[in-house]
């Protein structure tokens, strides 16, 4: 899947180093769960479950409407630990 990273997305993943770039991928692709934006429509949030990181959520943020697909930001969503 083709994608671009938004300079926030990119100063994101510095700051959270131990975010690597194949498990962002795998849930920009594949995610197992998309919900909407609560505040921009063009928005959605692909959520993946990352087993060999103690099975911590990866919670990507995009904007699906562009080509690529731009990557707003990306972080471990701990609320959503154990509800995927």
């Amino acid at each position: 899947m083709k994608y671009e990273l938004t300079t926030h997305a990119k100063e994101s993943l510095k700051k959270r180093s131990n975010i690597r770039l194949e498990w962002l991928e795998r849930v920009i692709s594949s995610p197992q769960l998309v919900q909407a934006d609560s505040t921009d429509a063009e928005l959605e949030h692909r959520i993946g479950k990352i087993e060999e990181f103690e099975g911590r959520v990866l919670r990507v943020i995009v904007n699906p409407n562009v080509d690529p697909t731009r990557v707003i930001t990306a972080f471990f969503d701990r609320n959503m630990r154990n509800k995927l």
